[in-house]
């Protein structure tokens, strides 16, 4: 695809009370038969759309299909950094169908209030080296610098045979990269599109001309060992183990097992190959007791923990903080046994370790080149097939597949958000996925955004929607297929991982 955009064939306009635009190349004239066209109101922001008959007819940078919408071509027409820090994401919808399609509701974000919905707030990039989400900036005044359904006087439905062009401001990907990925509610993630630096075609709002606060939510990915004694957060910056106390402790103790050697080696060695000079080591409960229990009780097995990682160590420099939190900091839900188990936790936090400098080798048996399998929906064949687990920047890994309704009759699918009940999500999503390298006894869950609210904290899933604005999404007809994705966090030293998706069998796929 090229990485130079074409400018457009009408002059597009924006005029922003109070704000300025951004530097834009200047588009070519219209042809002389071309009516003119008509200037916006002082608060409209229109659409990047602009030929004789309406339609944006740039080259894609890059394009995919919609995950819900098969007929709905998504690409990327426009991708520009600004002043070095800003970027310019246009994003053409196309119906390629012959029935009229719904975008409105569709392309907000899913990680805010229903009121952004109809805006293109969930137009972003995915920052590999940041381990982020970076979605449109918020100006006071409305959910994003980005295109209005309303505002823009769009329709709600695009129809066979049209398209319309939206745009989002958002902040650039750190580190200068040339290439990102561009992520839309509607779609699975966008890879490798190229970032062009110099202006964009038409006028879009300037950040730096009013007040905005930059959207971005972290990135995290869990891990966990096979024998359910630790599980791992790592944000691309720390990593968090999360030690279970059942394992290193008997009922009310905090003296550590035999078995807790073996876990304590362990983590001493991921905290010596760190860039550590400060370790943190805190003690939760679940929500069984009070208190008067559970705060001295977490703090003693937080020094427990400390004193024993301080034994292993083979380096010096490295200073701990211990605490005890009782249950104050639940991960997961009180409302259930593996919930409250994962919340008696000794949790070691540290920088992350740097990967090992060696080349990856397979871990697993290659297994059956058959990425397929099969399981019923109300008597009706359903099929899975992996579309590719691709290796990302970042450690980042992305798993695609497709479902389809091979019966006669239509047929509800829902097994792919039926994951265990202490794996809670703000909505439904496809998260009953499991990665997992059989050698190092290792499971990789989907990666989740984290998202702050006034009450603390929401887990979105890093997957596709399968309910929420749409709530016929689990409803497949006969024959029809769809496409879904998940982002995991991908061990550095593997090439073939067991991959479980919801009922279907498991399958050895290779990393590409």
């Amino acid at each position: 695809m090229p990485s130079r955009i074409l400018a457009l064939s009408a002059v597009l306009t924006l005029a922003t009370a109070g704000c300025g635009v951004l530097p834009t190349k200047e588009p070519a004239p219209p042809p002389a038969t071309t009516a003119p066209t008509s200037s916006a109101p002082a608060t409209s922001a229109p659409p990047a759309t602009a030929t004789a008959s309406g339609q944006d007819t740039r080259p894609a940078l890059a394009e995919t299909r919609g995950t819900e919408t098969p007929d709905l071509k998504v690409e990327v027409v426009g991708l520009n950094r600004v002043k070095g820090k800003h970027l310019i994401a246009q994003i053409r919808l196309s119906n390629t169908g012959t029935e009229k399609v719904s975008w409105a509701a569709d392309m907000g974000d899913r990680t805010r209030p229903l009121g952004a919905m109809k805006w293109a707030s969930g137009i972003g990039v995915l920052d590999a080296q940041a381990r982020t989400w970076i979605l449109p900036y918020k100006p006071a005044d409305s959910p994003c610098l980005c295109t209005d359904q309303k505002r823009d006087g769009l329709d709600h439905f695009i129809d066979p045979g049209q398209s319309i062009t939206l745009y989002a401001v958002l902040p650039a990907p750190s580190g200068n990269p040339a290439t990102t990925t561009v992520v839309t509610p509607v779609s699975p993630p966008i890879l490798n599109v190229p970032i062009n630096d110099q202006p964009p075609t038409g006028d879009f709002p300037d950040p730096d001309a009013q007040p905005v606060t930059p959207l971005t939510r972290r990135l995290i990915l869990p891990s966990e060992s096979l024998d359910k004694s630790e599980e791992t957060a790592d944000d691309g910056k720390d990593l968090q183990v999360n030690l279970s106390s059942d394992v290193l402790f008997a009922v009310n103790k905090a003296t550590l097992t035999t078995q807790a050697k073996a876990i304590m080696t362990r983590t001493a060695k991921l905290i010596d190959t760190s860039p550590a000079t400060v370790v943190t080591v805190a003690g939760h409960a679940d929500a069984t007791g009070n208190n008067a229990i559970n705060d001295p009780l977490s703090l003693r097995r937080a020094q427990a923990v400390q004193r024993a990682l301080t034994a292993q160590l083979t380096r010096n420099g490295v200073r701990f903080q211990a605490k005890g939190y009782g249950s104050r900091r639940p991960l997961y839900a009180n409302d259930s046994d593996e919930g409250k188990r994962r919340n008696r936790r000794v949790t070691v936090t540290f920088p992350k370790p740097q990967p090992p400098t060696q080349q990856p080798a397979a871990t697993t048996s290659p297994g059956a080149t058959d990425l397929t399998a099969t399981t019923k929906a109300d008597g009706q064949p359903i099929t899975m097939e992996i579309a590719g687990l691709r290796r990302l920047p970042g450690g980042l890994g992305l798993l695609t597949y497709n479902i389809t309704n091979k019966g006669s009759a239509e047929t509800w699918f829902n097994d792919l958000h039926h994951t265990q009940d202490w794996e809670a999500y703000k909505y439904q999503a496809a998260s009953n996925v499991r990665l997992t390298d059989v050698t190092a006894r290792r499971q990789y869950r989907p990666a989740r955004l984290e998202v702050p609210t006034d009450n603390g904290t929401d887990y979105y899933c890093a997957c596709t929607d399968v309910s929420g604005v749409r709530i016929s999404t689990e409803k497949f007809a006969p024959g029809q297929t769809r496409e879904f994705w998940n982002l995991f966090a991908l061990p550095d030293t593997a090439s073939t991982l067991k991959v479980k998706i919801g009922p279907f069998r498991d399958l050895q796929v290779p990393i590409q």
